[in-house]
C-alpha cells in the first residue's frame, strides 16, 4: 500500500529549516524600522534622544560610502549610523553596531579611513 501526499505536504517535508543569524542577532522593530539586532535598535533610540536634545544633528541611518580605488568604484559600505557630534567639535561620526568584528570589516574600516579620513567606530 502506498501513501500519497499533497503538493503542500511534500514541499513542507523537503523544505530546509530556516537558519538564524550566524552571530545570534535577533531582528527588532522600533519606530516602524526593522533593525538587524536588538542592540542596533537600542543605539538608534539613544541617538534619536541625543538628536532631540540638540547634541547631534544630521542623523542618518544606513549612510552609504563608495569604496573608490584608482578612480573606480570597487564596492560600497553602509554605516549603521552617521551624525554630526556637537560635543566633539562638530565632526562627522560613523558608527557600526557589531557583536563580532570580522576581518572583512577591519579591511573596510581601513579603506574608509584612507578615502574619506573617517574612523568608523564600532559600538558593541
Amino acid at each position: 500500500m502506498t501513501e500519497t501526499m499533497s503538493r503542500e505536504e511534500y514541499l513542507a517535508a523537503v523544505a530546509k529549516p530556516k537558519r538564524g543569524n550566524k552571530f545570534g542577532a535577533q531582528r527588532t522593530t522600533l519606530d516602524g524600522i526593522t533593525f538587524d539586532s536588538k542592540r542596533e535598535a537600542e543605539v538608534y533610540g539613544d541617538l534619536k534622544l541625543l538628536e532631540k536634545d540638540g547634541r547631534i544633528s544630521g542623523f542618518e541611518r544606513q549612510r552609504k560610502f563608495n569604496l573608490i580605488v584608482n578612480g573606480e568604484i570597487i564596492g560600497s559600505y553602509r554605516a549603521d549610523f552617521a551624525f554630526i557630534d556637537h560635543d566633539q567639535d562638530g565632526r562627522l561620526r560613523c558608527v557600526d553596531v557589531k557583536g563580532c568584528v570580522t576581518r572583512e570589516f577591519k579591511r573596510t574600516q581601513k579603506i574608509i579611513k584612507a578615502i574619506y579620513g573617517i574612523d568608523v567606530e564600532v559600538w558593541r
